[in-house]
């Protein structure tokens, strides 16, 4: 749980917070928004009580389903399309369904999950379904050379989709090097570069990467990479891309210092150059959101944990409108208005 629920009275945080709960009868974190058919739908996390004891392998996260969120428009209802897709009915997998994403081509809707194998680690699949809100048709296997979790998909202009994905500690990122696992790899020192998120472009079907995952560099205001030891600043989960005035915006969360940050490049692939936070610490410890355009304004998509009265796994989502300053610069979000 970040500093700001630890050391605040909860009550006075939720009298100032810019933006309510979208939803209340069901828990809801991670919401990656999209417009689709002139709508908005919301792919978030569905948080439950799965009774597992906390840890920093995010093992007391035992989500087991996806709803659909689907709204007119930013300020409108918000209403649960329902069950989307259910643990039980994804061969491969066998709990913790995360983060999720979605796209669509040529008239299909794709979902993109990470869930655990039975074996304990993290892979991501795809389903596939006719309309926004599902149902959706899980594949039998899991995307062939993905790990780790959070999967973020940008389609670009020309048509081509990208995916981003990864995360540390529980999510498991710091295992790998150079898309190779092996339980003996931690993460680097505190001088040493970071660990970047992952990117693949998608196949034309996208069910599959038409490429092997490539590292995505995230640089300082001197052109050199982050430090591991950088924790206000450096990668630690919740990818996400958005275009702006011709440039890539790629954003994260920071992690154990609570704060949703960006960076811009000039290609989907970067390097990005570090630029400043988007949204200060919201209560609970995870961060985690979207930005999208809708009706030519920008909003960002984040959650918090004050409905469940602080509980770090039991959030709720959010949004509030975000601005792009003359310079392209994204002003800095408080939740609270302080």
């Amino acid at each position: 749980m970040s500093d700001l629920s630890q050391n605040q009275d909860l009550g006075a945080i939720a009298a100032k917070a810019i933006s309510q709960p979208l939803v209340t009868h069901i828990y809801t974190a991670d919401p990656s928004a999209h417009v689709f058919e002139g709508k908005l739908y919301v792919y978030p996390s569905h948080d439950i009580d799965a009774g597992i004891p906390f840890d920093d392998e995010g093992s007391h996260f035992g989500m087991e389903d996806y709803h659909v969120l689907r709204m007119d428009s930013p300020d409108g209802e918000a209403v649960d399309c329902g069950v989307a897709l259910h643990v039980r009915d994804v061969k491969w997998a066998q709990r913790q369904m995360w983060a999720p994403d979605a796209a669509t081509k040529d008239g299909k809707y794709y979902l993109y999950f990470p869930a655990k194998r039975a074996d304990g680690v993290f892979q991501i699949g795809v389903a596939v379904g006719d309309r926004p809100e599902g149902p959706f048709v899980p594949q039998p296997e899991a995307i062939a050379g993905s790990y780790s979790i959070d999967p973020a998909v940008f389609t670009d202009e020309d048509g081509e989709s990208y995916m981003y994905f990864g995360g540390l500690w529980g999510g498991q990122l710091q295992k790998y090097r150079d898309n190779v696992r092996d339980e003996a790899h931690a993460e680097p020192g505190d001088d040493e570069a970071a660990l970047g998120p992952k990117v693949a472009r998608l196949r034309g079907d996208m069910l599959e990467f038409a490429e092997a995952p490539r590292e995505v560099v995230i640089l300082d205001e001197n052109g050199e990479p982050l430090k591991a030891g950088d924790h206000e600043r450096r990668f630690f989960e919740a990818s996400w891309l958005h275009r702006f005035g011709g440039k890539y915006y790629f954003s994260y969360s920071t992690g154990n210092t609570h704060l949703l940050c960006y960076a811009v490049g000039d290609s989907p692939y970067g390097p990005f150059t570090y630029q400043g936070p988007i949204l200060t610490p919201v209560v609970g410890w995870t961060t985690h959101h979207s930005i999208v355009e809708f009706d030519g304004q920008w909003f960002l998509f984040y959650h918090d944990s004050i409905l469940s009265g602080g509980v770090t796994h039991l959030r709720s989502i959010k949004v509030a409108s975000l601005q792009h300053d003359a310079n392209g610069r994204i002003v800095t979000i408080d939740p609270y208005g302080a």
